[in-house]
């Protein structure tokens, strides 16, 4: 029995000696790459932890220069911010407070730069987002109209889809083109949220081009006449 029992075993460990020959190799290699995807991996995970961390102290320092009103200072933060966390969320949040103490500052052609710097490289759509629809209202300002129908040109975020839309009524309105103004300020005020203060803003846009949207878009400027026609 016991030389039975032997026999089966060595037979085993034969048949595991040649399986490993065959695939040993392949196997080895294999265990090789999985653990060099995990260590790969976890390598990756501490850079990105360790880069947040670092961005997030040089925002604080951005934070600190914007509060101070010294532009150099902000200049210096945010090209430092760019150059070492550019893909950073906190250098797309950097960009947004750097551009709106420029503008505070009337350093209009600063607040583009930075705008433009979120518009074009943000990894999140969100903040991509919101810096067009700022840069969309400057150029508004300059009067650079063309300029700032193309930065609404691009694809929104629903969520930004009726901000964006009554940025473009806006910019239609400037350029005394009243009806284009008023389709994209209905697609806004349908596109807001009822309980939105925004939304009655944008009325009051709409009422400004003979237009009641709680009525079904009755013209303003003809109720009093309908009504008198009745009587």
């Amino acid at each position: 029995m016991a030389k039975h029992l032997d026999l089966e075993e060595q037979e085993q460990l034969d048949e595991l000696k040649h399986f490993w020959k065959q695939y040993g190799d392949l196997i080895t290699w294999g265990l090789i790459a999985v653990f060099g995807i995990f260590a790969a991996w976890n390598g990756y995970q501490y850079w990105q932890r360790s880069q947040a961390a670092q961005a997030s102290v040089m925002y604080d320092e951005i934070e600190r220069a914007v509060q101070s009103g010294d532009q150099a200072r902000i200049d210096r933060s945010l090209a430092d911010m760019k150059d070492r966390f550019g893909r950073t969320t906190y250098a797309q949040q950097a960009g947004l407070l750097a551009a709106r103490a420029y503008y505070d500052k009337g350093n209009l052609d600063a607040s583009r730069a930075a705008l433009t710097g979120v518009a074009e490289k943000a990894s999140d759509e969100g903040y991509q987002a919101i810096a067009r629809l700022r840069l969309a209202g400057l150029l508004l300002e300059k009067k650079a109209y063309d300029e700032a129908l193309q930065q609404l040109s691009a694809s929104f975020p629903k969520d930004f889809a009726a901000l964006a839309a009554d940025r473009r009524g806006d910019i239609l309105a400037a350029q005394g083109k009243k009806t284009e103004a008023r389709v994209e300020y209905e697609k806004a005020y349908k596109g807001l949220d009822e309980r939105a203060e925004y939304r009655r803003l944008v009325e009051v846009k709409l009422n400004a081009l003979g237009v009641d949207p709680t009525a079904g878009s009755t013209k303003l400027t003809t109720t009093a006449a309908n009504t008198e026609v009745k009587k």
